[in-house]
């Protein structure tokens, strides 16, 4: 870990923060999800440099050492787009593979769209490509989805308020480690849904949550409540959704993502390739939500087989 460096760049008036290593002609960017940082690519960033590439993590804005928006209530889904741009910008750099999990698959796949001269290549993991606006499975779950109680203004911040940011996200990993949707009774939090005693997935140590939890204390949970689950795809229009870049999805099997209603469908049907027509789709069986950190080496490997095709 001692040899990611950490710089912070400025990008449309935020001071963003970048962990990056190695140093190859090819430049990968990792985008994360929630609840996340740039840390969550550890495993990834390392295996990728010492094959040769260029590993650069930011936090998103308001994320980690990353700086809020003024109003983090406002932030609009584009921004995450922009920011990327000017990051790459910033850099000098003109072209990328992109690599992201979970909510990431979209500032992704649409940054792919909007600028695909800028990409080579997209792998996603946790979540498939979704054209922005095209996800209805809300409409199919009951109000206890998380996903709902989280776009509700207030809702979360008094459920997560209760604890410390570190049992926050270690919670919120417990909920998404497993394979059933998180979903809450009628008089029940999403924090509830967590007995305290519940341990840490075997694959996360204390040392990994002290990491994300001193990162979400000093940031707080106001802007990743916004950037995603307030804001997703709402001011994103697309002239055409398809992405014709060469993909790569990486599902865990056991991935609670896949019993959002239609989804599993959706990804074993081939209907994703309509919107990706150059996707390749891998199950780990045993998988779950974190599948880049619960199995890295498989993960790295199928990482490094897509982009030794694709250089």
């Amino acid at each position: 870990m001692d040899q990611i460096k950490h710089n912070f760049i400025h990008v449309q008036g935020l001071k963003l923060h970048l962990a990056e290593i190695g140093s190859g002609p090819h430049v990968i960017v990792f985008l994360h999800g929630f609840p996340e940082i740039w840390y969550t690519w550890r495993h990834q960033m390392i295996a990728v440099a010492k094959a040769g590439f260029r590993a650069i993590a930011p936090d998103y804005r308001g994320y980690g050492l990353s700086d809020p928006p003024p109003q983090p209530e406002k932030a609009l889904f584009s921004d995450l787009i922009t920011d990327l741009l000017g990051i790459l910008d910033a850099l000098q750099i003109s072209k990328v593979f992109l690599i992201a999990k979970d909510f990431g698959a979209w500032p992704a796949y649409v940054f792919a769209n909007f600028h695909p001269e800028r990409v080579l290549g997209v792998v996603t993991m946790g979540v498939p490509y979704l054209p922005p606006g095209s996800a209805t499975f809300d409409k199919y779950l009951p109000e206890g989805f998380y996903v709902l109680r989280w776009r509700e203004p207030g809702r979360a911040e008094a459920d997560f308020g209760r604890f410390d940011a570190k049992t926050v996200v270690k919670n919120v990993y417990i909920l998404f480690s497993k394979s059933e949707i998180p979903i809450a009774a009628e008089n029940q939090e999403i924090m509830d849904l967590v007995d305290p005693s519940t341990p840490l997935p075997p694959w996360f140590t204390e040392e990994d949550l002290a990491a994300y939890g001193a990162l979400y204390e000093k940031s707080g949970f106001q802007t990743a409540l916004q950037l995603p689950y307030r804001s997703l795809g709402g001011d994103i229009n697309m002239a055409d959704p398809k992405v014709k870049h060469p993909a790569l999805l990486i599902m865990g099997s056991k991935d609670y993502v896949l019993k959002f209603p239609g989804i599993e469908d959706y990804i074993n049907s081939g209907t994703v390739k309509e919107f990706v027509p150059n996707l390749e789709i891998t199950f780990l069986p045993e998988g779950t939500h974190f599948v880049h950190e619960q199995s890295p080496d498989e993960v790295n490997q199928l990482i490094l087989s897509f982009l030794g095709k694709h250089v």
